[in-house]
């Protein structure tokens, strides 16, 4: 059942206690570096003060102890970048205690129009253990609670679970960005264009288990890379050199070479060299031929034109994970190839987020495939089949 997006509810004269995810990268003057997060949120935002409400914004930043107050944490780089984002609104950065009396003054006194930005959750060490009492101090900020948080879905943090629980009988929606992440990994997984290919990368299968599972059950071909490739050539027995390896995860390979058959596509060469550097020596091997004293960095010209072929006819793709060391020229032709592939494809292509994600804006092709997930867990677990609680709980249409 669809969920009530933010523009379902009528906001005016109301307070919208939304969840964004600003986990940006700062440099070491706590200067914003990508500030992409910021913006994929504007449209929620304004959503809510074009018509009328005000705004209560809480994220959390970076890793901090949950002890209180730590400035190298602080989200007031973030505030400070909003507010040049909306130049029409009162822009705020709440007290540094993340809630009490200070900060429910502070929301009791937002007009129409008006923006206050709570500091970072996780100086509370409530907001990680998902505390009902102090999600019980956040919900008091909202006449409206709105999920735009995508990247934190997966979790079952204060302000994703407890303060929607803690708001029921209120209106409780997605934002804008939120449902067109479940648009595309949930929907489209659910009824896939065929020929439905996905293609994995990454370093550890460990990290994939699940992702292979599900999408070998639902997809026509799952197309493997990066170093999880190693494993799986050594799960067959073969010569991996000194690869990038899960020797305890060999049987594992060995259960999911035998339950995915045809579907699951291995790489039939590897770009090898003979130390973890551009300048190194390199070599092209067969798959599974890779000496001793090299190796694998990149999948070779011959899978990267079996995986070019593979995907130019496919109509839902589905990318997660590098297929080599993309941020290292010449071991990035592999991750080229597939991503110069997905956007010729004319399907329905899905780019997950993390490394994916940064290798396809890298690479400039972001604006050619359908969809760019802002969340690197969440959508690899939404790629499992995962539900969320975050969302579940959520008002349907």
């Amino acid at each position: 059942m669809p969920k009530k997006t933010i523009a379902d509810v009528d906001v005016k004269n109301r307070r919208v206690l939304m969840r964004v995810d600003f986990n940006v990268p700062l440099d070491e003057n706590q200067e914003i570096t990508d500030d992409r997060r910021i913006c994929m949120a504007l449209p929620s935002i304004e959503s809510v003060l074009r018509r009328g409400g005000s705004v209560v914004l809480m994220s959390h930043l970076g890793r901090p102890d949950g002890t209180g107050y730590q400035q190298e944490y602080s989200l007031a780089p973030v505030a400070h970048r909003l507010a040049e984002l909306l130049p029409d609104s009162n822009v705020t950065l709440a007290d540094r205690a993340v809630v009490g009396d200070v900060v429910r003054q502070q929301a009791q006194a937002l007009t129409p129009g008006d923006v206050l930005l709570l500091e970072n959750l996780r100086f509370d060490k409530r907001e990680q253990k998902g505390d009902a009492a102090f999600a019980q101090e956040l919900a008091a900020l909202g006449d409206i609670y709105c999920n735009d948080a995508f990247g934190t879905c997966h979790r079952k943090d204060a302000s994703m679970v407890a303060v929607p629980q803690g708001m029921q009988g209120k209106p409780r929606v997605v934002g804008f960005l939120v449902a067109k992440e479940i648009q595309y990994l949930a929907d489209v997984l659910a009824h896939p264009e065929r020929p439905f290919v996905a293609i994995l990368g990454g370093a550890k299968v460990s990290d994939k288990i699940g992702v292979i599972r599900n999408l070998l059950g639902i997809c026509d071909r799952v197309l493997i890379g990066g170093a999880m490739a190693y494993t799986f050539e050594l799960a067959r027995g073969h010569q991996v050199g000194d690869s990038k390896v899960e020797a305890d995860k060999v049987n594992l390979a060995k259960e999911l070479l035998q339950a995915g058959g045809e579907k699951l596509v291995l790489p039939v060469d590897t770009h090898c060299g003979d130390d973890f550097s551009a300048n190194c020596r390199r070599k092209v091997v067969a798959a599974g031929q890779i000496p001793d004293g090299y190796q694998g960095l990149d999948i070779g010209p011959d899978t990267a034109r079996r995986y070019r072929e593979l995907l130019r006819t496919a109509k839902t793709i589905v990318w997660n994970g590098p297929m080599g060391v993309f941020e290292m020229p010449p071991f990035d032709a592999g991750t080229r190839a597939v991503a110069e592939a997905i956007a010729d494809s004319g399907g329905t292509s899905i780019v997950g987020g993390g490394d994916s994600a940064a290798a396809i804006e890298q690479l400039g092709l972001a604006d050619t495939v359908s969809h760019v997930s802002t969340g690197g867990g969440a959508s690899l677990a939404m790629l499992e089949g995962e539900k969320f609680a975050a969302v579940e709980l959520l008002d349907d249409k």
